[in-house]
C-alpha cells in the first residue's frame, strides 16, 4: 500500500487519490449484454437454458428447484443462518414504514399509503463462493415489504444446483422455490419474463459487471425493471488513531480486499507510525488467505492517508462517501456523529465490518462507487412505493380553493384555475354526454 500525505497534496492530486475505477459499461460489454437481453426476450426459457451451458459450462436439469429439496447443511451453518435471519428480521421491521393521515385544512383529509412492489426478482451471486448472506438481506426486508410474488435467482453450482445454503434460506423464509439461472440471462428473465419466469417490477441484488450492465440496461427501458443500487467495486475506508490495534485494522482492510481486485481500500489516520504497523500487518497477515492473489492485486490500488488530525480524517471520509467506513478511535461514537457521507458505518475497535456483512441485523447491499453520498443501503421501503390519497369536502374545498386557484391563474393553468372555481360556485353542473359546456 502506498502511504501518501493528504496536506501534501494539491487538489487535482487529492482528487485522484479518491477516484474510483470507471463504472460505466466498455462498448463490447454493453453490446454483448443487449444480445443476451434480447435473445432472453425472444427465446425464453431455452435461452435460459442454453447459456448456462454456454457460460457455466453447466446442464441445469431443470430451471427451477424446489427449496426443500436441498441438502442437510451443517449444524453450526444451520444456526448461524437462523441467528441472521432473526438480526436482520429485528432490524428491518423497525424500520418499515408506517401510513400516516394530516388534515391539512379542516375538510381536507391527505393520506400517505405505502403499497409493496410485486413481482420483484432477487439475484444471489455465486461467482467464486455462493452467498446466502445476500439471500437472506434480500428476502427478508421483501417480505416485510408484503411482497407476494418473490423470484429468488442464483447460479447454478457444477451440478446444475442452487447451492443448498442458499436453498435452505429460502425454504426458511417460506420461497418455495428458486430460478436456477445466473450472469445477464437471470437479470433478462426476471426484467421481461419468460414462459416460467414473471416480469418483475424491480431487481435487487448484487453481481458481476454483466448482472451490473444488465440491471442497467433494464432500468432504462420502459418495458424493464427498476434496479436497486448503481453497482461498482466493493469499499471500505478506516479512520483509525494511535488507540487502533495494527492487526484488526490490517484485517479489515483485507476482508474488503479480497472481495476482488478492484476492490477499494484506504486507511486515514493522524498516526504515521500506526500506517507503517499496520502495513506490516497486512504482509503478514495476507499470505495466510485463500484468496491472497485476489487481495494483492486490490491492494496494488490501496493507499494509506496521512492527516494532521481528525477533523482532517473527517474530510476525506466526507469527500470519499465510502460504502463501508470503520471508525476506530478513541472517542469512536462522536466522530461517528459527524458522519453524513457512508453506506454504513461501523463504530469503535470491536466492529468489524463483516459483523454488517452477516449478523448485526444492518442490510450488506449499500451504495458504492461515492453514491453514498446521495443514496441509501437497502431497507424494506426500497421494496415498496409510496402513493399519496387526498379527499375534500364542500366545506374543505371552500377553505383551500381560493388559493390553489390564484396559483393556478398565476402559472396561466385556466382548466386547473376552472376545475376549482366552478365547484367553488357551488351551482350544479349538467352532466353526460349531451350536457352543454357552461363555463
Amino acid at each position: 500500500m502506498k502511504t501518501v500525505r493528504w496536506s501534501a497534496l494539491d487538489e487535482a492530486a487529492r482528487s485522484r487519490l479518491l477516484a474510483r475505477p470507471r463504472m460505466e459499461a466498455d462498448g463490447q460489454l454493453e453490446q454483448i449484454v443487449a444480445e443476451i437481453m434480447t435473445t432472453v426476450r425472444e427465446r425464453g426459457d431455452r435461452a435460459l437454458a442454453e447459456y448456462s451451458r454456454r457460460f457455466d459450462r453447466v446442464e441445469v436439469p431443470s430451471l427451477w428447484q424446489a427449496s426443500a429439496g436441498h441438502t442437510a447443511i451443517d449444524p453450526a451453518l444451520d444456526a448461524a443462518i437462523d441467528r441472521a435471519i432473526q438480526t436482520v428480521r429485528a432490524f428491518h421491521a423497525a424500520g418499515k414504514p408506517q401510513e400516516y393521515a394530516v388534515e391539512t385544512a379542516e375538510g381536507v383529509s391527505c393520506q400517505m399509503r405505502y403499497l409493496a412492489l410485486d413481482p420483484v426478482g432477487l439475484y444471489v451471486p455465486a461467482g467464486s463462493a455462493p452467498l446466502p448472506s445476500t439471500a437472506i438481506m434480500l428476502l427478508v426486508p421483501a417480505l416485510l415489504a408484503g411482497c407476494r410474488r418473490i423470484v429468488l435467482a442464483t447460479p447454478p453450482n457444477a451440478c446444475g444446483r442452487a447451492d443448498d445454503a442458499v436453498l435452505a434460506v429460502a425454504q426458511k423464509l417460506g420461497l418455495e422455490r428458486v430460478l436456477i439461472a445466473g450472469g445477464a440471462q437471470a437479470i433478462a428473465a426476471m426484467a421481461y419474463g419468460t414462459e416460467s419466469v414473471p416480469s418483475c417490477a424491480k431487481l435487487f441484488g448484487p453481481g458481476n459487471r454483466f448482472v451490473a450492465e444488465a440491471k442497467r440496461q433494464a432500468a432504462l427501458d420502459v418495458f424493464g425493471a427498476a434496479q436497486d443500487l448503481p453497482a461498482g467495486p466493493s469499499e471500505v475506508l478506516i479512520i483509525a488513531d494511535d488507540s487502533a490495534r495494527p492487526q484488526w485494522v490490517a484485517i479489515d482492510l483485507l476482508s474488503q480486499a479480497e472481495h476482488g481486485p478492484d476492490s477499494q481500500v484506504l486507511l486515514v489516520t493522524e498516526s504515521p507510525g500506526l500506517g507503517d504497523a499496520v502495513a506490516r500487518q497486512i504482509d503478514a497477515l495476507r499470505p495466510r488467505l485463500s484468496r491472497a492473489e485476489t487481495t494483492a492485486k486490490a491492494l496494488e490500488h490501496a493507499a494509506i492517508i496521512e492527516v494532521d488530525n481528525l477533523d482532517q480524517a473527517i474530510e476525506v471520509s466526507q469527500r470519499y462517501a465510502p460504502e463501508h467506513l470503520i471508525i476506530q478511535t478513541n472517542d469512536a461514537n462522536a466522530v461517528a456523529a459527524r458522519i453524513t457521507t457512508a453506506g454504513s458505518v461501523f463504530v469503535g475497535h470491536y466492529t468489524p465490518e463483516s459483523l454488517g456483512d452477516y449478523i448485526s441485523g444492518t442490510n450488506h447491499t449499500l451504495p458504492t462507487g461515492g453514491w453514498a453520498a446521495t443514496q441509501s443501503g437497502l431497507a424494506v421501503v426500497d421494496f415498496m412505493r409510496r402513493m399519496s390519497v387526498q379527499q375534500a369536502s364542500p366545506e374543505g374545498l371552500a377553505k383551500l380553493g381560493p388559493a390553489g386557484a390564484r396559483l393556478a391563474a398565476h402559472e396561466g393553468l385556466d382548466a386547473h384555475r376552472l376545475a376549482i372555481e366552478l365547484r367553488l360556485q357551488g351551482t350544479p353542473q349538467p352532466v353526460g354526454p349531451d350536457a352543454a359546456d357552461s363555463i
